[in-house]
């Protein structure tokens, strides 16, 4: 499972979320959470979003494809 930390109105969000599915991530496997609802994410997210996450291991922004398609390999994660 991959988490993206976000929030609405985000473009920088948005982009990394097209990545994911530029790269082909099954988008099943994507929990977008929105972190302005949670005082710890947004202490903890507010200035480095979006993030793709999967237990420990983060990819902040800004990340292009080919990085991206490098930490889903590193973590384990398939893609098309």
């Amino acid at each position: 499972m991959i988490t993206l930390y976000s929030t609405e109105g985000c473009h920088l969000c948005e982009q990394a979320f097209d990545l994911l599915v530029e790269v082909g991530v099954d988008m099943e496997q994507v929990d977008t959470v929105d972190i302005a609802f949670n005082d710890e994410l947004f202490s903890r997210y507010g200035v480095t979003i979006p993030v793709v996450a999967n237990g420990l291991s983060e990819l902040n922004w800004p990340f292009d494809a080919s990085q991206l398609k490098n930490w889903l390999e590193d973590n384990g994660i398939t893609y098309n």
